[in-house]
């Protein structure tokens, strides 16, 4: 008899959470619109990826843009768009490839790739960025997840540093300091 009531608590409390979500979300898009920026954010970005809340707008990758898949919904991996059929990424056998944007998605949970953008819905792009990926194809990094991983690749062709990048949240306040801007993942409009 408790279980079907533990079900019925956990289901309001999961309701409860995520209208809550939906309310910060529909916030923060209209201080999108405003072209405001928040300085009150602690991750330096405004609007994550998200699986469950997608926006109406979708943005077409620049190449140079600097995108982002989720790895089974639990962790974002990110990488740098070459053209319209390609991507530049650090695999986690520590080999910097161009792989195609379906090679990217494979195994990972599903068909969205969001790109870094501003708040007009265009991509954060850095042209220096771009040639450093290209230059670093087919070499090695030695690839550890919390400490040299794709985070911390795309953050070093972006400014040539070398720097630990532990997570996400992070690497978003990062971009968002170097582009002196929030940082909003918009779902990427692309042909697979």
């Amino acid at each position: 008899m408790a279980l079907p009531l533990i079900w019925l608590g956990g289901a309001v409390i999961g309701a409860v959470v995520l209208a809550d979500q939906r309310e910060k979300r529909k916030t923060i898009e209209s201080q999108r619109r405003l072209g405001k920026r928040d300085s009150s954010s602690s991750q330096g970005a405004s609007l994550n990826p998200s699986l469950w809340q997608s926006s109406a707008i979708k943005v077409r990758p620049k190449p140079g843009s600097i995108v982002c898949c989720f790895v089974y919904g639990v962790i974002e991996h990110t990488a740098i768009w070459l053209d319209e059929h390609t991507l530049i990424e650090l695999h986690g056998s520590g080999l910097v490839r161009a792989v195609s944007t379906q090679r990217f998605l494979a195994g990972r949970t599903g068909s969205k790739i969001y790109l870094a953008c501003d708040h007009r819905h265009q991509p954060l792009v850095d042209e220096t960025m771009l040639e450093r990926a290209k230059r670093s194809i087919y070499q090695y990094r030695e690839y550890d997840l919390l400490d040299n991983n794709c985070h911390r690749f795309v953050w070093a062709c972006l400014t040539n540093e070398e720097r630990a990048i532990s997570s996400f949240n992070e690497f978003n306040q990062l971009i968002a300091e170097h582009f002196a801007d929030n940082i909003y993942w918009d779902e990427a409009m692309f042909s697979l």
